[in-house]
């Protein structure tokens, strides 16, 4: 049973695909806009366009792209819209994780050649997944309006647990206990 959210937005590539290369232009449309918003905690995603080049290589495939998006993120202090321009070129080294055999307890266990690239399994990539990963990465995860600044609350001083009774005391000054 899968209990994972469903994706923001999705376009799976199988790996037989690929061949001497591809080339992808996403262009996701509104509703896909208001979906990958809501995943990312934006007000709103008015532009987002991914470029997608992706190679075979010695070792496994390249993508290199760009990614061009018009956001409004929430100011972290004011909490008012904070408009964003997004413009960033980015690359990824992938290789197909190999499955070696477990041991006698049933187990498979997946190796890759190289550490620093994303392992792709199951035969397939979602350069949709890569193209909302790559907008995430672009985004301040700290987002603050120009000007904006934090001022520390004046913290009160140490209170007396005496003095939080003499609070309680009655007015007239007379014990009643």
């Amino acid at each position: 049973m899968n209990d994972a959210p469903p994706l923001p937005y999705s376009e799976p590539l199988r790996l037989h695909q690929i061949g001497a290369g591809v080339q992808r232009r996403l262009t996701p449309d509104a509703e896909t806009c208001k979906r990958v918003a809501r995943a990312l905690d934006l007000q709103a995603l008015e532009a987002f366009e991914v470029e997608i080049n992706l190679a075979p290589t010695v070792s496994g495939w390249r993508m290199e792209g760009r990614v061009v998006a018009d956001a409004v993120q929430t100011c972290g202090l004011t909490l008012e819209p904070l408009p964003v321009h997004v413009d960033r070129k980015f690359s990824i080294q992938m290789v197909e994780a190999t499955e070696r055999e477990g041991e006698e307890d049933g187990e498979i266990d997946l190796e890759l050649d190289d550490d620093s690239a994303d392992q792709i399994e199951g035969g397939s990539l979602d350069l949709g997944q890569y193209a909302v990963e790559q907008l995430t990465l672009s985004l301040d995860p700290f987002p603050r309006k120009p000007g904006a600044v934090f001022e520390q609350p004046k913290e009160p001083g140490e209170i007396s647990p005496f003095a939080v009774l003499k609070t309680l005391r009655p007015k007239d000054g007379s014990d009643e206990g």
